[in-house]
């Protein structure tokens, strides 16, 4: 999954704020295909690879003025990693970015789930947005507006200015979807793949400049088949 898109030119480009979006670094559950969810992962040895990775490459780019981070192990280290070798001084750590909370499935591998836990696993693969995971897991719907709203917050916050915000799979999927409507973003989501979009808080047009880049990995390499933290990407 890689793409872009036209940017902002001119006395516009004030106007929007440029989110660049940072899926976590690899987590051993990755590997094994196992759902986490809100389960607290750490990175291992190869994730932290990653996050240094596309952390020395956004330290080459435009400085961000802030970097915003789900509050889960995986996404937290991978956003002071970045903070770090970018010199920005503080992460802000919100639940609101958090991964979709996919109930009964959580610590489950996908195969294991469709047996064992199978209603939790058909809600789970359901198109319908409504639907809830068993076990307190969340709706698309749910997970949408709990992302979409936090990016507006940001956005009303840095208007004209560059962040990083550090997610999830099935989060950074939803967040596509709003910016991205008529075009699905099909593919995986691969740990430490860059998106940029530029977000205007006075019109809320959304324009995407670029999706799902991994050219940062080209050493610590991309694991084709781990699992990418929704059904897409399963």
């Amino acid at each position: 999954m890689s793409s872009s898109a036209s940017s902002v030119e001119g006395d516009a480009a004030g106007e929007f704020t440029e989110v660049v979006i940072v899926r976590h670094g690899e987590t051993s559950w990755n590997a094994s295909r196992i759902i986490q969810g809100h389960l607290d992962a750490e990175l291992n040895d190869i994730g932290r690879q990653q996050a240094v990775a596309v952390a020395h490459r956004l330290s080459k780019e435009v400085k961000p003025v802030a970097i915003y981070s789900s509050d889960l192990k995986r996404a937290a280290e991978t956003a002071q990693t970045i903070a770090r070798i970018c010199n920005v001084p503080n992460v802000v750590f919100d639940p609101a970015l958090r991964e979709r909370h996919i109930g009964d499935l959580q610590g489950m591998t996908l195969q294991d789930a469709a047996t064992e836990r199978p209603e939790a696993y058909k809600a789970f693969m359901s198109h319908k947005r409504n639907q809830q995971v068993p076990g307190g897991g969340e709706s698309l719907d749910q997970l949408s507006e709990r992302c979409v709203s936090f990016l507006y917050d940001i956005v009303g916050k840095h208007k004209g200015e560059r962040v990083i915000l550090v997610s999830h799979g099935g989060t950074i999927r939803e967040l596509y979807r709003h910016v991205s409507p008529t075009k699905p973003l099909h593919g995986k989501i691969h740990n430490t793949s860059v998106s940029v979009i530029l977000v205007s808080d006075a019109t809320g047009r959304c324009i995407v400049k670029m999706c799902g880049d991994v050219s940062h990995l080209q050493e610590t390499g991309v694991l084709e088949n781990a699992f990418g933290g929704d059904k897409t990407s399963a």
